[in-house]
């Protein structure tokens, strides 16, 4: 038995839904711990890919349980259309499927009210999807959220979904200028989706601690990254939940004490979406390259990512907080072209070198990073599955990562399909 969290260490987008994929081999269970449909995982199962929202990347496995945490904000919409995507690809979603009854769901005013909220703020916005991710965690916790519990009870969900509209239409109307919503609209609309959803909905804590307790191994997959974690990423540019591994516990009802391993997935460069600091990012040509070759759009918006030299700040960080026993490197073979590889080691600001990461959005904003240069290896390693195959330029700019963060390498990715991968150490 192990039960296994995987997160991001950068800014989300690290190919955490390949090595998730890979790991669910071994799984009995993948559990989706926090975010909602803002995040996207890719998987890439022979020339086929399969592009995930909210379902856990499990569900590509048959004979997997897949589960949906009580700390996931839920669409249901975006969620039906999802299981409605993959049945039409052949993807059975029956009793494999756990929705906690403990989920929040996402209302079309959440959705409304982030829009113009975002419009509002002009030059200062965050760069949100606008898909209501943040106005749902937010009346979470104001205690006024609308829970799978809730939805499935049309008694309840009704008394709810009215003294939420006369407070959300009063913003709307009034503040934004915006046309509110009509209850009976809204309430007709989503009681459809609850009919839909009641088969899937359960006690998941309840479940998993009943699957601990039988020996079985658990998948714990975060969305987003480390540094768009509410508390410890570079706030306020961050997801509005807790992506670190923490936000497993508390996300699953699952106790610290249960988790075996926290395995950290890093690019063998570094991207973020959207606005906010990014002390390495390149805006030459070496970024769009690194963009370009990396195909770095997002699985969700589309949008692209901004690209830039590997921080061993911000991923020495992120092993902190997370408390990573292993790393997963990501698109090393990204870098086959390069004649020269950077790694920042360091920031300088206003005369003060740091070597930690700073907490100060204006020191992030406003730092110089500090680079060692190492020689690109100008060899392919694209599709290679055994260390030793790599060149020892690419193994030197491995083991020189493993140095500065302080944590070892389990895994390492040369592409995106399964088997294009080397495998260090076993992680269940």
């Amino acid at each position: 038995m192990s039960n296994v969290v995987i997160t991001g260490a950068q800014w989300g987008d690290e190919g955490k839904g390949k090595i998730v994929d890979l790991l669910t081999e071994e799984a009995d269970y993948i559990v989706r711990y926090q975010g909602g449909h803002n995040a996207g995982h890719t998987v890439v199962i022979g020339d086929t890919e399969f592009i995930l929202h909210l379902i856990p990347s499990g569900v590509l496995r048959k004979g997997k349980r897949c589960v949906i945490g009580n700390g996931v904000v839920i669409d249901p919409h975006a969620l039906l259309a999802e299981i409605d995507g993959l049945k039409e690809r052949g993807i059975g979603i029956k009793d494999n499927l756990f929705i906690s009854s403990r989920a929040h769901i996402i209302m079309p005013y959440h959705c409304a009210i982030e829009k113009e909220s975002e419009k509002l703020k002009g030059s200062l916005r965050i760069g949100t999807t606008g898909r209501g991710i943040g106005p749902t965690y937010a009346d979470k916790m104001a205690r006024v959220g609308i829970r799978v519990a809730d939805l499935i009870d049309r008694e309840v969900f009704r008394e709810k979904l009215q003294v939420n509209l006369q407070e959300m239409n009063y913003f709307l109307e009034r503040l934004y200028g915006v046309k509110g919503f009509v209850l009976d609209e809204v309430y007709d609309e989503y009681t459809g989706y609850a009919e839909r959803l009641r088969g899937f909905a359960a006690d998941t804590a309840l479940l998993l601690n009943q699957a601990i307790k039988e020996g079985k191994n658990i998948l714990f997959e975060g969305a987003q990254g480390t540094h768009l974690d509410v508390d410890h990423g570079t706030y306020p540019y961050v997801t509005s939940s807790n992506a670190t591994a923490g936000g497993a516990c508390t996300g699953t009802g699952v106790g610290p004490t249960k988790i075996d391993k926290v395995l950290g997935v890093v690019k063998a460069y570094t991207t973020r979406v959207g606005s906010g600091p990014f002390p390495t990012e390149l805006q030459d040509k070496t970024g769009e390259f690194l963009r370009d070759k990396g195909r770095e759009y997002g699985a969700t918006t589309g949008r692209p990512r901004r690209c830039g030299w590997f921080d061993a700040l911000t991923t020495s960080y992120a092993a902190k907080v997370n408390g990573f026993t292993e790393m997963a490197v990501t698109k090393l073979d990204v870098l086959d072209d390069l004649d020269e590889i950077k790694i920042c080691v360091g920031y300088k600001y206003r005369g003060k070198r740091y070597d930690e990461m700073p907490s100060e959005l204006k020191v992030l904003e406003g730092c110089e990073p500090v680079y060692e240069s190492m020689a690109g290896w100008k060899a392919s390693t694209a599709g290679l599955s055994e260390y030793g195959a790599l060149p020892q330029k690419a193994q030197r700019y491995l083991a020189r990562i493993e140095e500065l963060i302080g944590v070892e390498i389990g895994i390492i990715s040369t592409g995106f399909r399964r088997d294009e991968t080397i495998i260090l150490k076993k992680i269940f």
